[in-house]
Order: C-alpha cells, then structure tokens, then sequence
C-alpha cells in the first residue's frame, strides 16, 4: 500500500524535527548555561537575517562507525549551508559540538568539502566556525582521510575566494592546520583555544604548566603567537565583525572588492595634518591619528592590532574604495622593522594583492632592528618576506613618506623602486641611507677626531647633512618621490592617486609560482 502524501510530508516533518534537535538536551542545555549559541544559530546570525539555507541537514555517519551504530542523528557534527551577507553570497560550516563534541567523522569532512568546492566553484567567501574535539577516534585513519581533504582544498581555494575561519571552542592537534591556512581567524575571548598539543601532553613533555588559556586562548593567539587576526569578547560580536569584514573583500580574486558610496568628500583636507609630526625627530606619534585623518570617516579595521605592533595593518576606504593600508608606528620600537612585523605586513599585503585590494603604505622607518636575537632569528630571511610581497603586488600601490625612511626599509616600505604607482612625501620626510647623526660618525670620523672642538665640528657637519640629504627633495629630483605635499592635502592627493591607478594592469612574469623565502 502506498503512503499518502500527507503521510509522506509527515514523515519529513518529523526528520527536519530530528535533524534540527541532532544534539543531546544534556548537550544543549550545557551549552545555552555557558552563554554560547548552537552550531545552527551562529550560522544564521552570521548570515542576512532568514537568508541562511541549509544543505545535507539528513546526512548520517556510516554504517561502519565502530560501536556508535545505536545513534546516527542526520547531520552529524557539523551544519553546512549558503547565504548572504549584505546581500552578497557565502558559503558556511558551522561544527556543532553538542553531537559527538564535534568530533570529525568521515561524513563531516564530505559535508565541509562540498561546500568549499562550491564555494569555489561559484566564485564566494566561504566562513568556517570551527568547534570541535577533534577527529573521531571510533572511525580511525577515515578522519585523518578527512582533515587532510579539508587542507587540500584549502590550499586550492587559497587567493581564490575569501577563507575565513571563526575559532568559538576548542580547536586542537591536526584540526588548527586547517584555519591556519585560511585568510583570516577570529577567535571568542575566554571561550575559544588553539594548539598542536594540549597543556597535559606539554607537561609530560617539557615539564611547563600551563592552562588551556594560556597555551592557545585568543589572548595568546593575539598578542604572542599572531595566528589570530581579530578577537571579539563575545560570540555574537565575533560574528558581526567578520560580516564587516566581508565588506572590504571582493566575492573572489576574479572582482574588485565592492565599492561603497561616502559621504565624506574626496576633496576634504585636515590641517591638523600640518602639525602632526614633532619638531624633534625622535619624537614619537601615533600612526593612527595619520591613517584615520586620510581615510573615509576616520573608519578603520585594523589587522593584528595586538601583535608586532611597529606595524601598523588594516582595512579601509579612500573615496568609497576598499583599500589596505600599512604603516609604521613610531610610537612602538621607533616604528623598526623587524622578524614578526615584517611577517604581519608580508602577509597582508599579500592577501590584499590576491583579491585586489590596493595598497596606501605610510612610511617612517628608521630601519631594521639590530642585534644578536634578530640576526639569529632570521632578520634576513623573514625581511625579505615584505620586500617580496611588496614586489609581487600588481594591484594599486600608493606611499607616502611622513618622516623617517632610511636604508634598506625605505626600499623595502613600497618605495617606487618596487614598483609602487604614485609615492608622495611630507615636506618633513628624511629619505637618506641613514640617520643624519650616524651618517656623519661613519663619514667624517677622522675628520672630527682631528678638529680643535669635535662637538662643534659634529654638530656643524649635522646640520649639513640634514640640510642636504634629511629632506625629500634630492629624491623627488631624481623622480623617487612623485611630489612633495602639504600634509594637509593628503587625503585629495591619495583619492586622485587611487583613481587613477585603478585601470592598471600588470603583466606577471610566465611561470609557476614564485618562491618567497618563507
């Protein structure tokens, strides 16, 4: 006898019933008390309200899933769908820790992979929430099968769509390699932890104590190890800030990033701008208070804000255009480059170039931070990470030079000799081998030593030196620096710059890939 359709529909509220409550109450009821939302609600919430539609929701693990056969609930561990942000497409998992903590089963990782192809295959951001124990032990070697799936294609998805991994619980052992290779990671303050190998195994090993927080908490991740980009102090804010982060970034490296209309005129200038850089030039000042004076409403969504902090990185509009920027900050270190900020400004730079973001550098850099620790370190090696990434770029380059740009960190902060498309320069800029104090120490030394008042002598042949060579205008004469600007101009300057560069096209060389000195 055939079952009715009204039957038939029955049944299939009853499945949806099933696959919308997978978890355990006890599960769920632990989760809602430690003021965390369920793997379904945070893929909802991240996306356009009622625009969130899921896929595989009746998706069971196998039959061979050793002594787990008494409790198949669809959807296994993880909720995989599309939706919008901003009306603009995305591609979501989101791992539910109330079935099986979350654990990783041969189904999970098809369930994941089919969204990242498609993700690929559409052309749009996909957004991982990561929330899991790990891989299924009752399923063996078919997990590991599965992580490894994951990583494959997030390698191949790499400068092609936007990845961006939200770190809401535990993430652990194999399963971090799988953000770490994403764009971006947002991790929850008090909540969220990554490590190759938790606190117990560290003891046994070392000998350290340490807590899950301490290891691999957000605070970490931020400040000592820069895995984590972002931190949020909650979930739902956590959430919130990769949507605003999905507005600076194009759906895939075949669009320019969306364009977004401001009221903040393009012709605006700021003459505070003119009193900003200190009479004395080992003054510090806040790269910050530049950045936000130049760019559209003063907004600003800063990248790594906590870690290698004598660089400054982050997001932006210029005249309604998405653009990165990246300056240094004289307030910390004198604004020096060296092994973790020229690892953060690399990086981004890099990742601005693959989805066509361009590039506003602002340049005081006095050079690269000396000694034993960071020539041991690999000084060297990690510093030609920026210079390379600065090389490479093909999309829009803009610098400008506010005060310090010596040695090898001029050429390196998108001096025009890398192919930067427009490099402007404050009257107060210093673009010169080095410091005028340590210029005239190396090439007048005897000439001091032998003078009858070498203070005198030194100080003269100083202000020499600055008058000649601590200024821009010996390099704007040999064309390095496009022209001299009062800093008040900056602003209609750089949106003029901005869209002119935008029709450029760049022909790469005709090969495989580069190999940058990783």
């Amino acid at each position: 006898m055939h079952e009715t359709t009204e039957a038939k529909l029955a049944w299939l509220a009853e499945l949806r019933g099933e696959a919308l409550h997978a978890g355990s109450e006890k599960a769920v009821e632990r989760r809602r008390g430690e003021g965390r939302l369920l793997a379904r609600e945070r893929a909802e919430k991240l996306c356009d309200p009622g625009s969130f539609i899921e896929l595989d929701r009746y998706v069971r693990h196998r039959e061979s899933n050793f002594g787990m056969m008494d409790r198949r609930p669809y959807g296994d561990a993880v909720v995989t769908g599309h939706g919008t942000v901003f009306g603009r497409r995305v591609f979501v998992f989101s791992q539910d820790f109330t079935v099986f903590g979350g654990s990783l089963s041969e189904v999970f990782a098809e369930k994941i992979c089919k969204v990242m192809d498609l993700a690929v295959k559409y052309g749009c951001p996909v957004i991982g929430i990561n929330d899991s124990g790990g891989a299924r032990i009752q399923e063996g070697v078919v997990s590991l099968a599965g992580y490894a799936e994951i990583f494959w294609r997030n390698v191949q998805a790499s400068g092609v769509v936007p990845q961006i991994s939200l770190v809401m619980g535990p993430c652990a052992g194999g399963a971090v390699y799988s953000p770490a290779m994403t764009d971006f990671i947002f991790m929850v303050e008090g909540s969220s932890y990554m490590f190759i190998t938790g606190p117990d195994v560290v003891k046994t090993v070392t000998g350290e104590e340490v807590t899950f927080e301490e290891l691999g908490g957000a605070t970490t991740h931020a400040t000592k190890s820069g895995v984590a980009q972002f931190t949020s102090p909650d979930e739902e804010s956590c959430l919130e800030d990769a949507r605003y982060l999905l507005s600076f970034l194009p759906q895939s490296n075949r669009e320019r990033p969306p364009f977004t209309r401001t009221d903040d005129p393009a012709d605006r200038e700021d003459a505070e701008l003119d009193a900003l850089i200190p009479d004395n030039p080992n003054k510090p000042y806040d790269m910050h208070d530049v950045i936000r004076r130049v760019i559209d409403g003063g907004e600003f969504l800063e990248v790594n804000e906590r870690w290698a902090e004598n660089i400054v990185c982050g997001f932006a509009r210029l005249g309604g255009h998405a653009v990165g920027v990246v300056g240094n900050q004289p307030r910390t270190l004198a604004g020096v480059l060296d092994i973790d900020s020229s690892e953060k400004a690399a990086r981004f730079v890099r990742t601005c170039d693959a989805f066509n973001v361009p590039l506003v550098t602002f340049v005081d850099v006095p050079g690269f931070l000396p000694g034993t620790a960071q020539e041991w370190g690999g000084i060297i090696r990690h510093g030609a990470k920026l210079l390379y990434a600065y090389s490479e770029a093909t999309v829009p380059k803009l610098t400008v030079i506010t005060r310090k740009a010596y040695g090898g960190a001029y050429d390196v902060m998108s001096s025009k000799h890398v192919r930067a498309d427009f490099n402007f320069a404050w009257p107060t800029a210093e673009v010169a081998v080095m410091g005028p104090e340590g210029a005239v120490n190396i090439v007048f030394r005897k000439e001091i030593e032998e003078a009858s008042d070498p203070e005198a002598r030194r100080a003269e042949l100083i202000a020499d030196y600055k008058e000649r060579f601590a200024n821009p205008y010996s390099a704007a004469e040999r064309g390095y620096v496009d022209d001299v600007i009062e800093p008040r101009r900056t602003r209609p300057v750089l949106v003029d710059a901005l869209e002119a560069a935008l029709t450029k096209s760049e022909p790469r060389p005709s090969r495989k890939h580069g190999n940058i000195p990783l």
